[in-house]
């Protein structure tokens, strides 16, 4: 075999190569694992409220939870691990409504929901109304990994985390200074209307292995009734995850979320009607829910991003192994 016919050999291998592969398993550059990363950190009021510092600081806050995922990801690392300890990382961040930094309900009190899901097989674990677990979004990864069931809730809830010895916090952990206030302003007005869906917390990832997951934490809406569960541990809800498709975390007025199933909605668009991700999202945010009720960040098995809302304004940021970097409030 002459040098010609070599290289005629050797490029018809790369072209089948290409053809072959799924492109969910190249990166752009052929070094660095295919990654897509996606978070948000709630819903809202308008960014152009808060001060420059405001701003500035909430701009930073996401910026670290994206790096901490970033990390994760470049190093091939799991959907699932990349999901919870971003998710973590915002809990354990005052500015947002999930873990330190919760809403209170119309008692004064914490009442914590969480849940993550996994594309690969739709395994899923959920908590809602804890009141002693720092990081909701763990305890709800114990449920899905050490349980047969999906979702616990309240003194079941506890008991379980007293079994898998997840750290606690007695309530005064998550009270801020900045809550607290919001809370006395909320108690002179009608606690059926006043309601706040700013700062709820969620990420989704697609990983180097093709596998995605999502995953979504809150402190619920403040002033809420003792005992109320939005949509943030609710799967199909708040959160939805499967390889064929997409993953989804929304945020926003939860009731509304639950009655249109609005996560799944996303993902039963794209493999029924064969929408692409960007429309899908599109249609649920602009066409299911109601003006001013919330938004969605997803990622699509191909690693495709969307970021939509109608509200006034949504932090989030979003990233990929083709250097996509996205920080943005409104």
């Amino acid at each position: 075999m002459n040098n010609r016919q070599w290289l005629l050999l050797l490029s018809s291998s790369f072209i089948l190569f290409c053809l072959f592969v799924p492109a969910s398993a190249m990166g752009a550059d052929g070094d660095r694992p295919r990654y897509a990363i996606a978070i948000h950190g709630g819903a809202g009021g308008s960014p152009n409220k808060l001060t420059p510092e405001q701003r500035k600081t909430r701009l930073k806050a996401l910026e670290s939870a994206l790096k901490v995922g970033v990390k994760i990801l470049e190093k091939g690392g799991t959907s699932l691990d990349a999901v919870e300890q971003v998710i973590i990382t915002l809990e354990n961040d005052p500015l947002f409504n999930a873990g330190r930094g919760a809403v209170m309900n119309e008692k004064g009190e914490f009442e914590l929901d969480s849940s993550i899901m996994d594309g690969r097989d739709r395994s899923c674990g959920a908590v809602a109304a804890i009141r002693t677990v720092k990081n909701p979004i763990s305890l709800a990864r114990l449920v899905m990994t050490e349980t047969r069931h999906v979702l616990l809730a309240s003194d079941g809830a506890e008991q379980f985390a007293d079994s898998q010895k997840v750290e606690r916090v007695k309530q005064d952990y998550f009270r801020t200074p900045a809550r607290q206030k919001s809370f006395e302003k909320r108690k002179r007005k009608d606690s059926e209307k006043a309601v706040d869906a700013k700062g709820t917390v969620g990420c989704v990832v697609l990983d180097s292995h093709g596998n995605i997951a999502a995953g979504t934490s809150t402190g619920g809406l403040m002033f809420k009734r003792f005992g109320r569960v939005g949509d943030s541990p609710i799967v199909g809800a708040g959160t939805f995850a499967d390889n064929a498709t997409c993953g989804v975390s929304g945020t926003g007025i939860g009731e509304h979320f639950i009655r249109n199933a609005v996560a799944f909605d996303v993902s039963a668009r794209m493999k029924y009607a064969k929408a692409p991700l960007q429309k899908a999202v599109k249609d649920v945010v602009h066409g299911t829910l109601k003006p001013g009720y919330g938004g969605l960040i997803a990622v699509s098995h191909r690693g495709e991003i969307a970021m939509e809302f109608n509200t006034a304004g949504m932090s989030r940021a979003a990233a990929d192994s083709n250097g996509l970097w996205i920080i943005e409030l409104d």
